[in-house]
């Protein structure tokens, strides 16, 4: 049963059972304190802190505790269509697009909220540790119309409520309104909610200054080089992801933390000078109004094999030799079922493609767009994202989408549907991200670790299959006991878009490391397979943790709670050590010490001398081929509350010479040299 009273804080458990031994009156003062700082006893929590968002959507039936989307399960739908003109004299974007918001939620909408990113760009707005390369006006919103009726830019907003979109705001009633439109985050409020199960329509027309220069830190803070490429990102006005957990998510954009958009069909079409190559998500429409037939004669051999060609040479530049003749072209792009758009325009870009093979669809093609003096950048770029695209899809479900586009410019690293702003050198990470939050929807900026932190697992595991090695997680999860302490690192569910100074650690570095004690639970074979469900399961859905937490534990078939107490909403440690060790003829006693507050499984590896009988078998130990034992006690031999673990080894009268705690390093241990006994030593 779920225990329901707010998570506590483990140091206040550590005092609650704080039993300490008589303290000898001739003891100093540091070290009655240092004792009374020790306790023989501690209290494991086992089960998953449960917060009101969620509990909400369980009372709901939109989520349950199988992890699975629950039978009553909703989300919204947007679709886009956006036309957008490049204007290069001024480095701006004029759009226009109209939004068809799909509320298949159980509530109203008595508001609707926008997400504008690019006014973090202005030069009065909250930020994190991004630095804009230039100052600008950011998202100017120059007309908005909602439902046929036009929004007065200028006039304030009135009605609307804040949970769930309804009730009626103070001060009279509702009015058609806006506020916000100068932060990344507007908020539209409506005189006619819309109703459950129906759809509402939003026109804004719209123009922003693409950002460019030298001064800018973190990514998608420079997106143009000059005036002659642009790789616009989060460049549109979007509609803010509305849940079943908390309704509309008002995070602001601070840089760092990245998205967490709705599902929808984009229809985009970008009017850029001819002679300019254009990439996008989606796939192109007008090939014919755009592409030289030279052009397409090349990109109809693409799928045939896995040779690299190209498609637009170093020496095709210009109307009439890298695209049609004119003055301006439009090219048109068509996107279902994806939760952003992204793209480039470059007036000298290098085009390549090749293709990859994915298991039970078939071939998709992998084009690659780069300056010619960056090439280099580019020359494994075909087979480094061959590899990520096949792995993967065998790893945890086909990869989805109809194409993948590697896209040169200044915002290398980062990721968006069907397009990934990379060279080969972060192509591996990148096309790894079209499984999350691409394909199941991560909250990246609550939850990053969703997105990053099981991207840089699934990493481990491409580089080593690349190489022809086993992919190996020893040691990783040992290492976080270093880590564990740091009064400055947030807890895995501290919202990440204010993760501090250990954000990145938090949401790219600790998951990996979650998981690889999770594999020395169960096996590392065992979380794979499971993950590969979950992935299934969530395709083109939104998951929180809790519903990862509990899909594991159902796929695993484990109790797990303890599990993702420890790792996911606090920062405690096991700190496992040998503490004695009594041995005699014929059997040895090991006693154990956790001095963590989070426990593990106690697993001992046993080296034996090198003469004497054969060890006798153990029911809980495996013999390896070098001759060793690893003998293996589960988790709950701590869930009565003791400190220390007397294990006892039983293999006849084979001389034990040593032992080994954790010999795979995969539990968080301050001080992994107190792990080891000798014989004599």
């Amino acid at each position: 049963m779920m225990i329901t009273r707010a998570a506590v804080l483990p140091s206040l458990v550590f005092f609650l059972v704080l039993s300490p031994a008589p303290i000898a009156a001739q003891d100093a003062p540091e070290a009655n304190a240092a004792r009374r700082m020790v306790s023989d006893t501690r209290a494991i929590r086992r089960d998953v802190p449960l917060t009101n968002a969620i509990r909400r959507a369980f009372d709901a039936g939109t989520r349950d505790f199988s992890g699975s989307p629950g039978p009553n399960y909703w989300q919204l739908q947007t679709d886009f269509t956006i036309d957008v003109r490049l204007d290069r004299e001024t480095q701006s974007l004029f759009g226009k697009e109209t939004i068809v918001v799909h509320n298949n939620s159980t509530s109203e909408l008595s508001e609707i909220v926008l997400r504008l990113d690019h006014n973090i760009f202005r030069p009065r707005v909250p930020r994190g540790s991004s630095v804009p390369a230039e100052t600008t006006d950011g998202m100017v919103v120059t007309r908005l119309v909602v439902n046929g009726d036009t929004v007065d830019l200028k006039a304030p907003a009135r009605g609307g409520g804040r949970r769930f979109g309804r009730g009626r705001g103070r001060g009279g009633p509702r009015r058609l309104g806006v506020r916000g439109l100068d932060q990344t985050v507007a908020t539209i409020s409506l005189a006619k909610p819309v109703p459950p199960r129906s759809k509402a329509t939003l026109e804004i027309d719209w123009n922003t200054r693409i950002p460019g220069g030298e001064g800018g830190r973190g990514h998608r803070m420079t997106q143009r080089w000059g005036d002659t490429l642009f790789q616009p990102t989060q460049w549109f006005p979007r509609l803010a992801k509305y849940d079943d957990l908390r309704g509309w998510d008002r995070n602001v954009y601070l840089g760092p933390a990245e998205f967490y958009n709705n599902f929808g069909r984009f229809e985009v079409r970008y009017d850029v000078p001819a002679g300019w190559i254009v990439t996008s998500t989606g796939v192109l429409q007008n090939d014919k109004e755009v592409l030289t037939v030279t052009a397409r004669k090349r990109l109809a051999r693409v799928l045939h094999s896995d040779d690299e060609i190209t498609i637009v040479g170093e020496d095709e530049v210009g109307p009439g030799k890298s695209t049609v003749a004119g003055d301006r072209l439009v090219w048109h792009f068509v996107a279902d079922m994806v939760n952003d758009v992204a793209w480039a325009t470059a007036e000298n870009y290098v085009w390549k493609a090749t293709r990859a093979t994915i298991p039970g669809k078939g071939p998709i093609p992998i084009h690659m767009v780069h300056l010619p003096e960056r090439a280099n950048r580019f020359s494994r770029a075909g087979p480094v994202t061959r590899h990520a695209l096949e792995f993967y899809s065998e790893l945890w479900a086909p990869y989805p989408f109809p194409q993948l586009t590697l896209q040169d410019g200044p915002s290398a690293g980062m990721e968006y549907p069907m397009v990934i702003n990379s060279n080969q050198g972060a192509a591996d990470h990148e096309a790894a991200h079209q499984w999350w939050p691409m394909m199941v929807g991560t909250n990246e900026t609550w939850y990053g670790w969703m997105d990053e932190g099981l991207n840089g697992y699934m990493n481990t595991l491409s580089r080593a299959h690349s190489r022809g090695q086993p992919a190996s997680f020893d040691g990783r999860g040992q290492s976080y006991g270093r880590q564990s302490g740091n009064e400055a690192e947030p807890t895995m569910m501290w919202c990440s878009n204010y993760g501090g100074d250990l954000y990145r650690y938090q949401t790219y570095s600790k998951a990996p490391v979650m998981l690889s004690m999770l594999g020395g639970v169960v096996g590392d074979e065992a979380v794979q397979k499971a993950i590969s469900s979950y992935t299934k399961a969530w395709a083109f859905k939104h998951p929180s943790p809790w519903d990862f937490a509990f899909f594991m534990s159902n796929a695993l078939d484990r109790d797990l709670g303890w599990f993702w107490y420890y790792w996911l909403f606090t920062t405690e440690r096991v700190d496992g050590s040998i503490a004695k060790v009594d041995t005699s003829a014929a059997h040895a006693v090991v006693t154990v010490r956790q001095d963590g507050q989070m426990p593990s499984p106690v697993v001992l590896k046993v080296a034996f001398a090198a003469d004497g009988p054969a060890p006798k078998a153990m029911p809980n130990a495996k013999m390896l081929e070098d001759g060793t034992a690893v003998v293996t006690w589960p988790v709950d031999v701590w869930f009565g509350g003791s400190r220390t673990f007397e294990a006892r080894l039983d293999f006849g009268a084979r001389r034990i010479d040593k032992i080994t705690l954790d010999p795979y390093g995969r539990f968080p241990d301050r001080n992994p040299k107190d792990n080891v006994w000798t014989r004599g030593g």
